[in-house]
């Protein structure tokens, strides 16, 4: 039997700005807790479909590379330049790390985290891998 993974946990300042951002960026919604507690706040897909997010309060802030990323991809019917516009918009910022000429764009959220956005959607993944 294999382990199974509760949630994703991310190490920040401000949990409740950060989650926020998230659930804005990925369609998400906070989890509501019978104790609201402003140190740790949870983010998941609607559906719950997804491994949820949990932002926890620590003192410090982030000072290098990020050892762990996310990778996210435009969904179908959308494409990389209107999802680049839209994070943009919505306060990432483009970051090099020393990436190179890639199909990807790597970004990072308003903590300075990064991620990357791919290019394909899902749909031409799957097509790609047919």
């Amino acid at each position: 039997m294999s382990l199974v993974v509760s949630q994703l946990t991310i190490d920040c300042p401000d949990p409740t700005t950060l989650a926020r951002w998230w659930a804005s960026v990925l369609g998400w919604v906070q989890v509501e807790d019978d104790e609201p507690d402003d140190d740790e706040v949870e983010i998941a897909p609607p559906a719950g479909d997804a491994t949820p997010w949990l932002f926890i309060r620590v003192p410090e802030t982030k000072t290098v590379k990020n050892r762990l990323h996310v990778d996210v991809r435009p969904p179908d019917g959308s494409d990389q330049p209107t999802e680049l516009a839209r994070l943009l918009e919505l306060g990432a910022t483009r970051v090099d790390i020393g990436q190179g000429d890639v199909p990807w764009i790597v970004l990072a959220d308003p903590e300075g985290n990064e991620f990357c956005l791919l290019r394909s959607t899902p749909a031409q993944l799957a097509a790609a891998r047919a």
